[in-house]
């Protein structure tokens, strides 16, 4: 962690703190996404509507997909190769469970994903589900915390040097990689 005064922007060369941020980020998405649904009722699909709901989508459709490859396709694996025997139990359970919840917070993604469209299109009509928006901003805010309490400071304990140089690098990769 940094202790300066002046906020941290964590590099590629930070793996964890990146992902870390990248739930700063999903946080900031979720609640504008919850203001968006009284808005709706207040003001219809106006124009601030409209941008919340392409902004949204664009953040969900490239940065969340990137962020879940970093965690399923590099983190865990080499989480599970590098946890000791006595941590080895626990650190599956967790991982299954986040994997779990993966699939949980797609479903729900998609639910709401299939409203905003509408909304980021200009139909007049759009609405935005306020049961559906809360359905998924409480799978994603309770897998953050496990993520952010258990997750990342296991793997601060666990990965090696190379391990975090070689997240990293597949980190940068897959952004590099054009949509």
């Amino acid at each position: 962690m940094n202790n300066s005064l002046l906020p941290h922007a964590p590099s590629m060369d930070e793996p964890l703190e990146m992902l870390e941020a990248c739930h700063d980020r999903i946080e900031a998405q979720l609640k504008t996404l919850e203001r968006l649904v009284p808005h709706l009722a207040a003001h219809g699909n106006d124009g601030q509507a409209q941008q919340a709901a392409l902004a949204i989508l664009r953040y969900f459709d490239r940065a969340g997909p990137n962020h879940h490859e970093d965690e399923e396709k590099d983190l865990f694996p080499t989480l599970r190769q590098r946890v000791s025997a006595d941590d080895s139990e626990a650190t599956q359970s967790l991982i299954d469970e986040l994997l779990r919840d993966h699939a949980q917070m797609a479903l729900a993604l998609a639910a709401v994903r299939q409203q905003l469209h509408p909304l980021a299109n200009g139909q007049p009509d759009g609405t935005l589900d306020a049961a559906s928006v809360q359905r998924l901003a409480t799978l994603y805010r309770q897998h953050i915390d496990k993520e952010n309490q258990r997750l990342l400071p296991l793997a601060r304990r666990t990965l090696s040097a190379a391990d975090i140089a070689t997240l990293s690098q597949h980190m940068t990769a897959r952004r590099r990689q054009p949509d």
